[in-house]
């Protein structure tokens, strides 16, 4: 489910209510943690973080002339989802974030290829978000998506 939005505000307004409180600690949760670099945006329909046109000219493969997209929150119709694309192209950083979560969460893990689905807000472990944002610098992340395009 895609929000038509213009800034992470207007997105925030525009999702449940009963969401929104979490949505801002998600935000300035990995505002806070996350590296030097990535700028936050509205893309896909999504809040979003990636790696600016100005620091990688090249952009996203997909959809040349966009920035690098990197982590994503949504407002889905029965979760909050979190999008990753680090644990998707790096699987050291999948096994950590599996093998930590049980110690945050006594929920079970609702994950797909890059994306953790949040059903229960109340539950919704915020140091983990905090830690693995912190886990992939810019350069990092340039470096993984590079080796993984061209496999």
């Amino acid at each position: 489910m895609q929000i038509a939005a213009i800034s992470v505000d207007d997105y925030i307004s525009k999702i449940p209510e009963e969401r929104r409180d979490i949505f801002r600690k998600l935000v300035n949760t990995i505002n806070d943690n996350l590296p030097k670099g990535f700028k936050e945006n509205i893309s896909y329909g999504m809040i979003g973080w990636a790696v600016p046109l100005e620091t990688y000219p090249a952009g996203y493969h997909c959809s040349p002339n966009t920035p690098l997209p990197f982590m994503a929150l949504a407002s889905q119709k029965n979760f909050i989802a979190f999008y990753h694309m680090g644990m998707y192209m790096k699987p050291q950083l999948l096994e950590w974030f599996v093998s930590e979560y049980p110690k945050y969460s006594t929920r079970k893990l609702d994950m797909g290829k890059s994306c953790v689905r949040f059903k229960k807000i109340d539950d919704i472990p915020l140091e983990l978000i905090a830690e693995i944002s912190k886990k992939m610098s810019v350069e990092d992340w340039i470096n993984c998506y590079e080796a993984n395009l061209k496999k």
